[in-house]
């Protein structure tokens, strides 16, 4: 699959290269070889940012499992985790890891989120029986932190901000209700393919008080005013982010863990995992960018518009679609997509809620394969692209679909 995806990316960037090419723009095969080096070097740069990330969160990580904490939250899970993911033994440490990446991506803590997902990832491999095709609990993993179900998502409120939005979190409840939906829909579509019993007595007794906690979240937000609401949500994040590492080795010094060497031995295993996440990287990055660089992506956005123009539809969603093109190849511009819609159409439009919904509710979902997988040697992924991408799709069409419903 991985193999295919690939290539086909450079096909595509060839076959919009020649036509823009013959269009009158000889200067599109310069734009797609200088896009070749500038991912290679953004690869790079992203490399040391999470060669610094990994390193200092798996040094926490460590003295977490030493501390236990890891094997308690798996013996909580096992009952849920032994009908989603029935190959891994119950009380396993990736079940733990698991459940504290979920948490941090929840919250929008997206630093503390990455290191402890490829922590899972690689324990998840242990039990993988082949070194290069991804298991069923891989893919799963995967597809539900590429549908990234973010409760907080702060980031979102502050480009509105910057931008000068009168009410920085109007989007706060149609993204919730976007990356629930997509979220939900990563699950049902890897159940089907994997024919989990998700309604199995069980599983439900999981979720169901999950979702509960979820609405009456999102109804307690809801009463909070904008002001109140970006102050709450920054605060909640940062509290939560050193709240995590006290805990960690407030437990460790309970449980008596050589917390400063336990760091260490951690923090060397994140050195050792950016090292090699490097040329998967570099693999995935340069062919979003030749795709990009080849006009590709407009043409795409073009037809969208010509065929909603031809069905006599409302076209104002339209605009907001950049943003949702780039979003699983690029988080970076998809982010530039996000602020170009606010400039251009004015932060309150239609056009740029409608972008801000679909930023805050969908995942980069090719970075993360590149990561998740790259971080474990996995080149065959299976069914996870597709259900990554229909994952993304529902909350797209979800975004779309909220934003019409709370602003007309």
């Amino acid at each position: 699959m991985l193999n295919g995806l690939w290539l086909s990316f450079f096909l595509v960037a060839t076959v919009a290269g020649v036509v823009r090419w013959w269009g009158g723009e000889p200067e599109i095969w310069a734009a797609m070889v200088e896009s070749l080096f500038a991912m290679a070097k953004l690869s790079v740069e992203i490399m040391l940012l999470l060669f610094g990330t990994l390193t200092l969160w798996l040094g926490f990580l460590k003295i977490a499992e030493q501390a236990g904490l890891v094997d308690t939250l798996a013996r909580l899970l096992g009952p849920l985790f032994a009908k989603l993911m029935p190959e891994v033994p119950r009380g396993h440490p990736a079940l733990g890891l698991i459940t504290l990446n979920f948490a941090a991506n929840g919250l929008g803590l997206d630093n503390a989120a990455t290191p402890i997902g490829l922590k899972a990832m690689r324990s998840l491999q242990e039990l993988n029986p082949s070194d290069s095709s991804a298991s069923n609990a891989q893919i799963l993993f995967l597809v539900l932190n590429a549908s990234s179900l973010t409760l907080l998502p702060v980031s979102i409120f502050m480009y509105r901000a910057q931008q000068g939005a009168a009410d920085p979190t109007l989007v706060f409840l149609p993204i919730l209700l976007a990356t629930s939906a997509s979220s939900l829909v990563g699950l049902l579509t890897v159940a089907f393919m994997q024919r989990l019993r998700i309604w199995h007595p069980v599983v439900l007794a999981y979720l169901v008080p999950c979702a509960l906690l979820l609405g009456l979240f999102m109804a307690f937000l809801a009463t909070l005013s904008a002001t109140a609401l970006a102050g709450f949500s920054s605060l909640l994040g940062n509290l939560t982010l050193f709240g995590i590492i006290i805990s960690f080795m407030l437990l460790g010094m309970v449980r008596k863990v050589a917390v400063y060497e336990t760091f260490v031995e951690g923090a060397k295993e994140g050195f050792q995992v950016a090292k090699d996440l490097l040329p998967y990287l570099i693999a995935m990055l340069c062919a979003v960018g030749v795709l990009r660089a080849s006009g590709a992506l407009e043409f795409g956005l073009n037809g969208i518009r010509w065929l909603v123009e031809w069905l006599h539809w409302d076209t104002r969603f339209v605009d907001a679609l950049p943003t949702a093109l780039v979003k699983p190849f690029s988080g970076s511009a998809a982010r530039a997509m996000l602020i170009e819609t606010m400039q251009s159409q004015g932060v309150d439009s239609f056009a740029a809620l409608v972008a801000a919904t679909i930023q805050g509710s969908t995942e980069t979902t090719f970075y993360v394969l590149a990561v998740y997988f790259g971080a474990v040697g996995i080149k065959r992924a299976r069914h996870a692209v597709g259900c990554a991408l229909l994952a993304e799709l529902a909350g797209v069409l979800a975004a779309i679909a909220v934003c019409y419903w709370f602003f007309g």
